[in-house]
């Protein structure tokens, strides 16, 4: 008897030891490579973006900047490596759990169904969803899009919201996919389309940089709920603490006023809502 369970319980180690080594430790690998991958997107203004001089810039990237400090600090290295790496809207949940970076620096909302692929940090800003329209087109809701031709990126969340939209008030839109914000922005400007989904704040980014900006407007509702955070790899609490330490710090302290005038204050104040995000998400030590 006593034999037949020792294959059984040998079994039971070896699988209880594959999975220990499957639980990700970014802190280490960081320490031994003396680098870290920070995911970024190329045209999400104002979070994150590729700027005139061709770096990374934006809220977002500015908050990363403040977690790679103090990752750094943190493991005591006199220098630390910090690569950009360009990630989509398509691959940038797979680019995070597949170790390809470290944490994911955008615009991403976090949803249930993605924490099943990755974790996320504690919430970086909310938003919601809305239209970036032309004017010439006369839609101020989604009801005014029958007949009309509205872009969108697949595999968002405004993707869902918008088609849910469209089904709710029953009109009967051409749905136009895009691969990145500015490609929505260059149909608008062309007449390819007459309305683009996507974030507000992304909207208004997206406008400043149109060819004609008194061709375009906002629409007057919105489309959905989206709270933002930075993806990193499941299961790492502690690297995902680091990040939250920062955060919670900035938002203590109201520095984040500061980063938040700097890419936003042409908006003025922040909204009651983003007030009360940064407020409870201040966590004490």
């Amino acid at each position: 008897m006593r034999r037949s369970l020792i294959p059984l319980l040998l079994a039971v180690v070896f699988v209880s030891a594959a999975c220990a080594t499957q639980a990700p430790d970014t802190l280490k690998k960081i320490k031994e490579s003396g680098s870290l991958a920070i995911g970024y997107r190329e045209s999400s203004v104002p979070f994150s973006f590729v700027d005139l001089e061709k770096k990374p810039s934006g809220y977002s990237v500015d908050l990363c900047k403040r977690i790679a400090a103090a990752i750094q600090q943190q493991l005591g290295l006199p220098n630390l490596n910090v690569k950009w790496v360009p990630v989509t809207p398509e691959d940038r949940i797979t680019s995070v759990a597949n170790g390809t970076v470290d944490i994911e620096c955008g615009s991403t909302t976090n949803t249930l169904s993605r924490q099943e692929q990755v974790d996320f940090t504690n919430m970086t800003f909310v938003d919601g969803g809305s239209l970036l329209v032309t004017t010439a087109s006369a839609i101020r809701r989604v009801a005014d899009l029958a007949g009309k031709k509205v872009a969108v990126i697949p595999g968002t969340t405004t993707e869902k919201a918008l088609a849910a939209a469209i089904k709710k008030n029953g009109v009967n839109a051409e749905v136009v996919n895009v691969k990145e914000h500015i490609e929505g922005l260059r149909l608008l400007d062309a007449g390819g389309a007459d309305a683009y989904a996507s974030d507000r704040v992304l909207l208004i980014g997206l406008a400043i940089q149109s060819s004609d900006i008194r061709r375009l407007r906002l629409g007057d509702e919105y489309l959905s709920y989206e709270p933002y955070g930075f993806m990193v790899r499941r299961n790492d609490a502690a690297f995902r603490l680091v990040a939250n330490r920062v955060l919670s710090g900035l938002y203590r302290s109201l520095e984040i006023e500061q980063i938040y005038e700097r890419w936003f204050g042409a908006l003025g104040t922040p909204s009651s809502l983003l007030q009360a995000m940064y407020l409870l998400n201040g966590l004490p030590e």
